[in-house]
């Protein structure tokens, strides 16, 4: 009982599936999503304990070719052949645009705003979330993305109002990161659902180029791009799993047990049991303070004293 709780709560924490439940939206896409809300919240915390419970490398959450959906889900998916209320492992179409959490309701749901996609949204949690990557706070008085909204009387896209936005270098430093990111994942709309059109029926563009030299169309092989660096990928799950451990944020002193715990999790093929047994055999956990670890450094290390 207490590993299924773990699994929820840590995904809620550094996935932020709890989100799903509180995203605002306007009131006619509320009516689309919120029965099935639940059932994204769930479809991302057992896609993370399938892999973890069987030990089997961490970056296929990025690009798994499977899913959880229960009958309801799948039919706001568009993915036929699901029937009843039970949540169960479901292999996708070949042809299917979905591969790894990249593509789950949930995120893509929770990272919108009220009745659009909002690609800095988007970019900035798998910055995150997936890369271990600070995003500083935008600079003050700064105009909102809505400013660009027209060119004249021409209205502008999210992809060119987002550039307009870039032409200020204070805000380019930061979007140059993650807008290629939020742009690629264009392709799946504010509630989850994947769209080759926009609602004015302008073809979408999903296509982006990351910092990293990356050239990428869709969710799906963003997220293969991003597994194509799993080391990056490991040291953020474990700095979000020694954070959770620890109950607290972590500090420059905690470097080398980061380290030492990515290392552990790469050397064993990024299966969640090697990189659970390193934060709990680490320095800062077993030393951590009001349940007895620090008591226990301090009698370890008297004991190491010569007499």
């Amino acid at each position: 009982p207490k590993s299924d709780r773990f699994f929820e709560d840590f995904a809620g924490q550094w996935l932020r599936t709890r989100n799903i439940l509180l995203a605002p939206m306007t009131s006619r896409d509320s009516a689309r999503v919120s029965p099935v809300r639940p059932f994204m919240k769930r479809e991302t915390e057992m896609l993370f304990e399938s892999i973890a419970r069987e030990g089997r490398d961490l970056v296929e959450l990025l690009t798994a070719d499977y899913t959880f959906l229960n009958e309801r889900l799948a039919r706001h998916y568009g993915i036929e052949g699901v029937t009843g209320d039970a949540m169960r492992r479901v292999s996708l179409p070949p042809d299917s645009r979905r591969r790894g959490v990249l593509t789950h309701g949930g995120l893509l749901v929770s990272t919108s705003n009220p009745g659009r996609t909002s690609p800095v949204k988007r970019g900035v949690f798998v910055l995150e979330n997936l890369l271990g990557k600070e995003v500083p706070p935008p600079p003050p008085n700064l105009p909102p993305l809505e400013a660009a909204r027209k060119d004249g009387f021409r209205p502008r896209t999210l992809r060119e109002q987002l550039a307009v936005h870039r032409e200020d270098a204070s805000c380019a430093s930061c979007h140059n990161h993650f807008d290629p990111i939020g742009l690629a994942m264009e392709d799946f709309d504010q509630l989850g659902q994947f769209r080759e059109r926009e609602r004015n029926g302008q073809a979408v563009d999903a296509t982006a180029t990351l910092v990293t030299g990356e050239a990428v169309s869709g969710a799906a092989e963003l997220g293969q791009a991003l597994a194509s660096r799993p080391e990056a990928f490991y040291r953020c799950v474990a700095e979000k799993l020694l954070t959770y451990a620890l109950g607290r944020g972590l500090e420059p002193s905690d470097a080398p047990a980061l380290d030492a715990i990515t290392a552990r999790t790469k050397a064993g093929r990024g299966a969640f049991p090697a990189m659970l047994a390193a934060v709990v055999e680490s320095v800062p956990f077993q030393s951590r303070r009001g349940d007895g670890g620090e008591a226990a450094a301090q009698a370890r290390t008297a004991r190491m004293q010569p007499p």
